[in-house]
């Protein structure tokens, strides 16, 4: 798995790619440009990991039920590898999970399961529910793996005593704007500490739009 890191200190980013997206994604399309000036003065480092989208959610060659155990692998490798490496070169207490698209319900989703890896969140864009992917099927690792389906049930979990603060960010013609609503909403409900900013002026669901909200909230 390769990944790129941008910056020498301050707080760390964990940023997640887009669909089918690869680790470089992120910097070629000038987000890492954008907060160029906070990067060199030291206060965020960046750390772009890869995907494998394309092996799991996406990969229409193989059963559902495996798409969800390769995404359940990346997931470790996360945890055990990527993580860990970031403490390595790191150590800043404050550690960011983020990404657009669907790099937003990668880094929800991981911050939700991981509170104790990630202490803040930031999804531009995202879309969180993974029932698309899986053909009519269903079984624990999806359900523990969407979202919208799992944090509804959590009632007094270990992890939401963790949770700091997640920032949903998107514009007013998203095409996933729905989902970001819908989710605002169940971490209303579970009072998850969360802030839904939806941007007017036309804001939609592209690059230009999140280069400006990684201006805003990096």
């Amino acid at each position: 798995m390769e990944l790129l890191v941008f910056g020498h200190g301050g707080t760390k980013v964990l940023v997640f790619p887009t669909s089918m997206g690869r680790f470089f994604e992120y910097s070629d399309h000038g987000m890492i440009d954008a907060v160029a000036d906070k990067i060199e003065r030291g206060e965020l480092q960046f750390f772009c990991v890869d995907g494998v989208d394309t092996e799991s959610w996406y990969n229409k060659g193989i059963h559902p039920a495996d798409r969800v155990r390769r995404h359940m692998q990346y997931e470790d490798y996360l945890v055990h590898e990527a993580m860990p490496f970031l403490r390595g070169r790191n150590r800043s207490p404050r550690r960011v999970a983020t990404g657009c698209s669907f790099g937003g319900y990668h880094c929800v989703n991981f911050a939700l399961k991981h509170p104790d890896l990630i202490t803040d969140c930031i999804s531009m864009g995202g879309a969180f529910d993974i029932k698309q992917f899986l053909d009519g099927y269903y079984d624990d690792n999806c359900y523990y793996n969407n979202p919208p389906d799992y944090l509804p049930n959590m009632n007094g979990d270990w992890r939401q005593q963790l949770y700091k603060n997640f920032i949903l960010v998107t514009g007013e013609h998203d095409m996933c704007l729905d989902q970001n609503f819908r989710m605002a909403h169940l971490m209303g409900i579970k009072h998850v500490p969360h802030l839904l900013d939806v941007w007017k002026n036309g804001t939609a669901h592209d690059w230009p739009w999140w280069q400006n909200m990684a201006r805003k909230f990096f």
